[in-house]
């Protein structure tokens, strides 16, 4: 029974009642401190990993493959305050088991299933992140919302799979005095190598990997932020972007449009604080089970086993606060579902500009592109472009052309009383045709900004 017991306070539900602690498990302090800090977090965590999943879903713009990830990583976190947290609530409050034998196995497979998703989308992540910005021209085909949509249905298929196996290493136990406890059937010499094996596949070889992997992005990003274009794209037009009234929130905080370096910086720094937390809120209940399965007297202290439940729980919870802190898509997206704001009237507007707002233009159509820009009279205009490299007009290359209506190019709700299609001057930015942009052709790509 020592050895059951022992092994019970290895896992995130409940560390409590094991000896020598239970006069602290016992106490109104404890109790209260406990209640309340898991019970704030979880109520934290679950609302805002509920706000992800909606604004991801019903807002068109946000439907990227980071963001698919981002959801898969909401959605397990929501398991493991669900099945981890609100159970610890109620066990530190009548300090013993109520839910049963079903409850026990169901619980607890499904508090490691949302441990180990959550793991895995992270991976997922990291490495969409290196393909798009180290691997342009490969994420055009790889880095869609449809294979991203397959690689998470994957993810969940293989870990329920391997989760399976705790519902043969768990069962409820009863003590001498009565008391109910959800514990380990298998003693602390054949749980060692189960937990290790889970130790190294989800947190070991991710963090490793999310090492290597944001070395090379950051090599990208900051060191060499502008690298070669590739071969053949010397003859090609070069691309002036038109930041024609971007959106609020895709500026930055000096009024000027954030350039798509920016962005992409940006949405790497979110990403990589999310895997800094990770690491450093799973740390101490990774190293306390680590030294515990290795020392023949066991490290109990009930504060510090508050301590590691804590961070785990705050580890589910901190990933919409990160978003909404770093990302300005993200926090416009939670501003608009907290007023109940609807998303389609402006997310075609939105997408417009992230997306359609890059166009090749003639130098010598400007002119008269801006004078039609004043004009309501045509429901559509399409511009005809030439080649940049001197070709004239009798240029066998063939000329881009991008069709612009007032009603794309000026959200509704947006726009100022008595203004006339695109007013003001547009800032023009030089930049590779072959840069940084690829649209994926059939879907929202959409890699610079989450």
């Amino acid at each position: 029974m020592a050895e059951n017991v022992s092994s019970r306070l290895d896992t995130p539900t409940n560390v409590s009642l094991a000896g020598s602690v239970d006069l602290v498990l016992q106490s109104l302090e404890y109790k209260t401190v406990s209640v309340f800090l898991v019970l704030l977090v979880c109520t934290v965590g679950i609302v805002g990993n509920i706000m992800v999943v909606l604004v991801v879903v019903t807002t068109r713009h946000m439907r990227t493959p980071t963001n698919c990830y981002l959801v898969s990583l909401a959605v397990a976190d929501l398991t493991v305050l669900v099945a981890a947290g609100l159970p610890n609530i109620s066990d530190s409050l009548t300090g013993t088991w109520v839910y049963g034998h079903a409850g026990c196995q169901g619980i607890t497979y499904l508090q490691y299933l949302g441990i180990n998703v959550s793991s895995c989308s992270i991976t997922a992540f990291t490495v969409e992140r290196y393909i798009a910005i180290c691997h342009p021209m490969k994420a055009q085909t790889v880095c869609t919302v449809s294979r991203a949509k397959r690689i998470i249905a994957g993810v969940w298929a293989f870990t329920c799979v391997y989760c399976m196996l705790w519902f043969f290493l768990v069962d409820i136990q009863v003590n001498p005095d009565g008391r109910v406890l959800c514990g380990y059937r298998v003693s602390r010499d054949l749980y060692l190598p189960i937990y290790l094996i889970d130790f190294a596949i989800f947190y070991v070889i991710p963090l490793l990997l999310a090492i290597v992997l944001y070395g090379l992005i950051a090599r990208i990003l900051f060191l060499n932020p502008l690298p070669n274009a590739p071969a053949g794209a010397a003859a090609t037009a070069t691309t002036l972007r038109r930041s024609c009234k971007e959106p609020a929130n895709n500026t930055s905080k000096g009024g000027r449009p954030k350039s798509p370096l920016s962005s992409r910086k940006q949405v790497t720094k979110m990403l990589a604080v999310v895997v800094i937390l990770f690491a450093l809120l799973w740390m101490p209940y990774r190293t306390l089970v680590l030294i515990n399965s290795f020392v023949s007297a066991p490290y109990h202290d009930a504060w510090f086993l508050l301590f590691c439940r804590t961070c785990i729980y705050a580890n589910s919870a901190i990933n919409p606060v990160v978003y909404n802190l770093m990302s300005q898509k993200f926090r416009s997206a939670f501003r608009d579902l907290y007023r109940c704001k609807p998303h389609d009237a402006h997310s075609r507007s939105l997408s417009l500009f992230q997306s359609g707002c890059s166009m090749a233009r003639d130098p010598r159509t400007s002119t008269g592109l801006a004078k039609s820009n004043g004009t309501r009279g045509e429901a559509g205009r399409k511009v005809a472009l030439g080649p940049a490299v001197g070709g004239g007009r009798g240029s066998p290359e063939p000329s881009s052309v991008t069709q612009c209506t007032d009603t794309e190019v000026r959200a509704p709700e947006a726009a100022p009383e008595g203004s006339r299609g695109v007013e003001g001057p547009c800032e023009v930015e030089v930049l590779p045709a072959a840069g940084d942009h690829h649209q994926e052709k059939g879907g929202e790509m959409n890699h610079s900004v989450v």
